[in-house]
């Protein structure tokens, strides 16, 4: 559903703890708290036990996920924002090969836009959840990025006074719902805050759409222009985007005929390929595969790939990224 939609939405408070000592119950019991399957976990040299407790609202949750043993599984991008931050143990994330060890203390911002696969043994891993519609209002007021869709560089790392900053928000976090709760003013200046700083760890992108989508009767549309760009390495499909927008299929796509003369396929493919175009943009010429880029991008055919991005940009890959 498009962010845009959701900020209507009632804050509910949020409160939970999972424990216990077999693998099979911490599959079930941590994969679910992320909508996660094919998890696997097995004792380690100490035995195995876990424990994971959430509490906040729907907003803004504070985690904390311990584990003696070993885990490891696929994961789907979350609905959420989730910055994660090892106090103890291990946990590496593999994104299409592309490796993301994590280090103590040193916040980390689980990909939002790709899918994963991770590695975790013997940890204590501290987390804050961050609803994306209340993250979006946060930028708007504070970054004046409006209220378009959000993009981040997941594998930036924070700057040691923003890593400061945000010490001091997770402190006056944890004080508010321990002094306060969750249904506190204090909790909820302290929320804010703790935004204000996730966004200036992790300074966000966000994708101009045009000014026609911002016209009241291209709503519908609008929701689902937000939702390729915020899903756009994701299986898109335009029955998704019927969904989101709340339109028939056919609607869809004579939406998108009028507004951009193309179809709501052709144009995540165009999001596709700028995605592409920036990574190309920003990776080392003597490190980079192009292949690797395209494929975390969804496109499988490299020559097809190729082709359209020579198309679009007038170069194909290889010279873009040897600029």
């Amino acid at each position: 559903m498009s962010e845009a939609f959701l900020d209507d939405q009632p804050v509910a408070p949020v409160r939970f703890e999972l424990a216990g000592t077999e693998p099979a119950a911490a599959v079930r019991d941590l994969g679910g708290v992320y909508g996660a399957e094919e998890w696997v976990a097995r004792a380690g040299d100490h035995g195995f036990s876990y424990r994971y407790t959430a509490i906040g609202d729907s907003e803004v949750t504070v985690r904390r996920s311990q584990l003696t043993g070993a885990i490891r599984g696929p994961m789907v991008p979350a609905e959420e924002y989730v910055v994660g931050w090892l106090t103890e143990g291990t946990t590496e994330l593999d994104l299409a090969g592309e490796a993301l060890e994590m280090r103590p203390d040193i916040p980390v911002l689980y990909p939002t836009d790709r899918s994963y696969t991770f590695a975790a043994a013997d940890y204590d891993q501290r987390l804050v959840h961050f609803d994306r519609a209340f993250v979006v209002r946060v930028a708007a007021e504070h970054l004046d990025l409006g209220d378009r869709p959000l993009r981040f560089d997941h594998l930036a790392a924070p700057v040691p006074d923003a890593i400061r900053s945000w010490r001091v928000a997770i402190t006056g976090l944890t004080r508010a719902l321990r002094v306060a709760g969750p249904d506190s003013d204090a909790w909820r200046t302290a929320k804010e805050s703790a935004a204000r700083v996730f966004l200036e760890m992790f300074p966000p992108h966000s994708d101009r759409l045009p000014a026609v989508l911002f016209l009241p009767k291209n709503a519908r549309l609008r929701a689902a222009v937000e939702h390729i760009h915020a899903h756009a390495a994701e299986e898109v499909t335009v029955t998704d985007l019927s969904a989101v927008a709340g339109l028939s299929v056919r609607s869809v796509q004579e939406s998108f005929r009028r507004v951009f003369d193309v179809s709501p396929l052709t144009y995540l493919r165009q999001v596709r390929l700028d995605r592409v175009r920036e990574e190309l943009l920003a990776l080392d010429p003597q490190a980079g595969a192009v292949g690797d880029v395209a494929r975390r991008w969804g496109f499988a055919h490299l020559g097809r790939f190729s082709a359209s991005y020579a198309e679009r940009f007038g170069e194909y890959p290889k010279q873009t990224l040897r600029r």
